[in-house]
């Protein structure tokens, strides 16, 4: 199913451009808001400093010092790099409530939104798809 945005963002393609500038997978979980497997992504294990961008817009998305090992396969952040770089959204597919992550420069699908992040960082975890990252070392 191809994303449609709901608003207009900063940055809108056709999605045959989307196809073009996006290799599948990235197309597969940024516009059709797929899931890469777990314990598989490029960033899962990164622990290089620097700034996580979305892979389809350059949207500084989240910065290295938020993310931590939750375990669940997935990079994972306690908050976003700054206030208005994402957007939430309830998803109810696959016969669940949750809170999806979107890029708020162009609407691209990031990963999901969970209450069960560190206590002391304020419990949020940001569970998100590698393939819908790119990264800026510092």
């Amino acid at each position: 199913m191809t994303s449609k945005p709901t608003k207009t963002y900063q940055v809108s393609k056709p999605e045959e451009e989307w196809k073009k500038d996006l290799d599948p997978e990235s197309y597969h979980v940024l516009r059709e808001k797929g899931t890469e497997r777990p314990f598989t992504g490029q960033y899962y294990l990164n622990k290089e400093t620097g700034i996580y961008e979305c892979k389809a817009c350059g949207n500084e998305i989240f910065h290295s010092s938020s993310k931590y090992d939750s375990g669940c396969g997935w990079p994972s952040f306690t908050e976003p790099v700054k206030p208005g770089a994402i957007e939430v959204k309830m998803d109810h597919s696959h016969f669940m409530v949750r809170e999806e992550i979107l890029c708020a420069n162009c609407g691209g699908h990031l990963g999901h939104r969970f209450p069960d992040g560190p206590k002391d960082k304020g419990g949020i975890r940001y569970c998100i798809n590698s393939v819908s990252l790119g990264f800026k070392g510092e």
